[in-house]
């Protein structure tokens, strides 16, 4: 079982590293949901293409639309 360093690292089992193909140097992203921890592969170019189809709107500021997502 991994136990997590003085510098909350973690130490991933190989076998789990094998099955989702991760590799020293590859980056992870990790998420809390329901209190359970989840590890995700980052993948180059897995989103590619995915908001092609969105308009810009340049007369919204990245501040506005800050705002406008949080409210």
């Amino acid at each position: 079982m991994p136990k997590v360093s003085a510098k909350r690292q973690i130490t991933l089992p190989v076998e789990q590293c094998k099955a989702l193909g991760i590799e020293p140097g590859d980056f992870v992203e990790s998420f809390v949901v329901n209190g359970q921890l989840t590890l995700v592969k980052k993948v180059s170019g897995a989103a590619k293409g995915m908001l092609g189809h969105l308009q810009v709107d340049s007369s919204i500021s990245d501040e506005d639309s800050m705002q406008s997502s949080i409210n």
